[in-house]
């Protein structure tokens, strides 16, 4: 008789962890401000024609009585489909909160996942008179998902073999989800083996020619499988306990070049305690230190635009790779992952709002002419920092010199405005943001109401899933 099989050690960690007690204290005050953030990046989405085709149930009428309802709209869905819904409207902008290590990502991607979840479950146990989902337990939850998605991201890129990171989202929502349907350890070791072994999307939508508008709803597509894994793990559906490690067949032999996983640290709160805020500018997080550098020497250029000789922008490695482009730009998707392209719009508006990604913006030939001018090198300081954990900098400096000989001072940003070592600088432009983006969508009443609950920590905590999201029906 052959043996049992034992678990990956990480999936029995990570099973562990979601298992074991919250984080109290700052962390979850942060965990508040992140729930506030999504929330508004994805109310203001809805004014994006192309990010509400793709909302509702798969088949038109195909809404489920007492689902799961969808912020900024009137759907009641499905939670898979609702999962999808929310991190599509989360997504969108390229606005929600980052994290930045050997890969990339957007921890609050996971939020639609949890949130769907847990207000089906909330809707469902009001009708059996069970007890619901609080906010308070969905906190603890988006803790545990951005750290899991996290500290597997500190060491491992998956960008550098092509594989895209939305999969880390899949992987923590899967965890998290299991757990607030009501799974245990082997639930919840089940579903995530199951993540793992769907593999990872390509990158190729996020990269030069054929960056596209999947960049935005691929994020919802992770979260929206996690909830189906979930479901079907609790339903009995086993899992494949070596399916990182099997020789051959195993995701590391297949994906990695046979090259193991790493894991620098184990679960806590690191990932919260550090998490990226974009605060003013939408776009690609590498370079928002450039775009604040660029603004900063707008006063001095606007008027000197025609008499610039060239732009240099000194970056670190990862921005490098990812969004230092040239040739054509098709669509704003391309345009927020562009680095030349901000600094440019920056440069000559003083300012970086989401409709300067617009095709009509796009066509001012002044754009076109400073990005020509523009020369980006990596400053090998600048990468070991970004990778330093006692740092964690994302650091820009840009510098313009005129046909004169004469040249602006070169304005060095270390660490944007979203980081963690200008949190109290950030925090009041951040809920200035949120109550922006959601008047977009919801009466002031209503806005108010909401903005009082985020105003109240303790009262938000107490607060079920299912009456917090009635708050942003329409």
């Amino acid at each position: 008789m052959s043996e049992e099989p034992v678990p990956e050690k990480l999936f029995e960690d990570i099973a562990d962890y979601v298992l074991g007690n919250p984080s109290d204290g700052e962390v979850r005050r942060t965990a508040c401000y992140c729930l506030m953030d999504a929330l508004g990046c994805g109310l203001l989405a809805l004014r994006e024609p192309d990010c509400r085709r793709l909302l509702g149930p798969v088949v038109a009428g195909a809404e489920l009585d007492n689902g799961v309802r969808v912020p900024g709209t009137s759907y009641q869905l499905d939670p898979v489909q609702a999962a999808f819904n929310i991190g599509t409207m989360v997504r969108w902008l390229d606005f929600n909160d980052t994290w930045l290590a050997a890969e990339w990502g957007h921890p609050s991607d996971n939020l639609a996942a949890m949130l769907a979840v847990s207000d089906y479950v909330s809707r469902n146990a009001v009708a059996l008179n069970r007890s619901v989902v609080s906010i308070g337990y969905l906190l603890s939850g988006m803790i545990k998902a951005y750290e899991i998605q996290g500290v597997i991201a500190l060491d491992n890129a998956f960008n550098r073999v092509g594989l895209d990171h939305v999969l880390l989202v899949r992987v923590a929502s899967t965890a998290v989800v299991t757990s607030l349907l009501g799974g245990g350890r082997k639930e919840i070791i089940s579903a995530i083996s199951n993540a793992w072994v769907d593999g990872a999307p390509l990158r190729i939508y996020r990269q030069g020619a054929n960056t596209g508008s999947r960049k935005s709803w691929a994020a919802g597509d992770a979260a929206s499988r996690a909830v189906r894994l979930a479901f079907m793990a609790i339903q009995g559906e086993p899992g494949y306990e070596r399916v990182l490690s099997e020789p051959d067949w195993g995701f590391s032999a297949v994906l990695l070049g046979g090259q193991p996983l790493r894991m620098q640290r184990s679960f806590d709160s690191y990932v919260m305690e550090n998490i990226l805020f974009k605060v003013l500018y939408p776009g690609e997080f590498h370079g928002q230190t450039a775009v604040e550098a660029a603004i900063r020497l707008y006063p001095e250029v606007k008027c000197r635009l025609d008499a610039v000789r060239q732009v240099v922008i000194e970056t670190q490695e990862s921005a490098c790779r990812i969004i230092n482009k040239e040739g054509i730009l098709r669509n704003p998707s391309d345009r927020d992952h562009c680095l030349q392209y901000m600094v440019a719009v920056a440069m000559i508006y003083g300012e970086l709002g989401r409709e300067h990604y617009s095709d009509k913006i796009a066509a001012d030939p002044r754009i076109e002419r400073l990005i020509r001018k523009i020369r980006i090198f990596e400053n090998s300081g600048f990468s070991r920092d970004y990778l330093d954990p006692e740092k964690r900098s994302i650091a820009n400096a840009v510098q313009v010199h005129f046909v004169d000989g004469s040249s602006t001072e070169n304005v060095l940003i270390e660490y944007p405005l979203g980081h963690r070592k200008r949190r109290q600088e950030a925090i009041p432009l951040l809920k200035q943001k949120f109550v922006a983006n959601i008047a977009t969508c919801l009466p002031r009443e209503r806005c108010n109401e909401i903005v009082e609950k985020f105003d109240n920590p303790s009262l938000l905590e107490g607060m079920p899933t299912n009456h917090f999201l009635d708050l942003f029906v329409v």
